[in-house]
């Protein structure tokens, strides 16, 4: 597997851009992916070293549509803390 077919974007909210203070980013990740696969890809797709991978299972929502209900895709995170000195550009806007 590719380290992009791994990763599937990165999480661009207030509460993850306050994390990166502390080195800690967040992606959504593939569902079968495990936390090694998930720091390799991290590692040769950004050229850093990482420390830490957190993963969750985040459940999707029910949502409605006039009479209709539907539900959102469940998915999987992965918050990745790196070594301190590295940083991931695409979070910083260069």
């Amino acid at each position: 597997m590719n380290s992009f077919d791994i990763l599937r974007r990165p999480i661009v909210t207030e509460k993850s851009t306050n994390l990166q203070e502390q080195d800690r980013y967040s992606f959504e990740v593939t569902p079968g992916a495990s936390k090694l696969q998930i720091k390799d890809a991290v590692e040769e797709a950004f050229s850093v070293e990482v420390l830490r991978v957190n993963t969750m299972n985040v459940k999707g929502k029910q949502k409605r549509f006039g009479p209709r209900q539907t539900a959102r895709r469940s998915w999987k995170k992965a918050m990745v803390t790196l070594a301190p000195g590295h940083s991931i550009a695409i979070f910083e806007g260069v």
